[in-house]
């Protein structure tokens, strides 16, 4: 039982890159669907070359100061406001970032007048072996300490039973 579980821990596989770091870098400024401090990202791979992201997420004031005519545009409309560089990210590290916002991206064909709200999400999700190794031991050792717990209880009730039925 022990290899099981841990060969599931094995297989399991690590959070998805994109997502961790889009929440730890880019989440404050940038939403996929909505603008914020920064434009909205929901196909920015279609507006843009991966290489143009790559450079962008390195370095936005490079891009800007080279003259880039859609850097410029968007450094003026978001109020001259500058992108903090992250060039310790990897190339790798940005198309997975990328990859979370195509995902994440609510697409419409129509154009209402208001803004569309962002993806809607379960509160809950289904146990599942591979991902809830932890729970599930958790769940299995509460149930072997009720039962212990119960037997004891009838061993104990019983020894007291015994001992009341003798005489002295």
């Amino acid at each position: 039982m022990f290899i099981l579980l841990m060969s599931s821990f094995v297989y399991a596989g690590l959070p998805d890159d994109g997502k961790v770091i889009f929440s730890a870098r880019c989440a404050a400024c940038h939403n996929i669907n909505k603008v914020l401090t920064g434009p909205a990202l929901a196909g920015v791979e279609q507006r843009r070359s991966l290489d143009w992201i790559i450079n962008f997420v390195h370095s936005s004031q490079t891009v800007v100061k080279s003259g880039d005519p859609y850097a410029v545009a968007l450094f003026q409309k978001f109020n001259k406001i500058q992108m903090p560089d992250h060039s310790d990210l990897t190339s790798d590290n940005i198309k997975s970032v990328v990859e979370y916002i195509k995902t994440q991206a609510v697409v419409s064909d129509t154009k209402a007048p208001f803004v569309k709200p962002t993806k809607l999400s379960t509160l809950y999700r289904p146990i599942s072996p591979g991902k809830d190794y932890v729970a599930i031991i958790g769940y299995f050792i509460a149930v072997l300490l009720l039962i212990g717990t119960l037997l004891l209880a009838v061993h104990l009730r019983s020894l007291q039973n015994g001992h009341e039925k003798t005489p002295v």
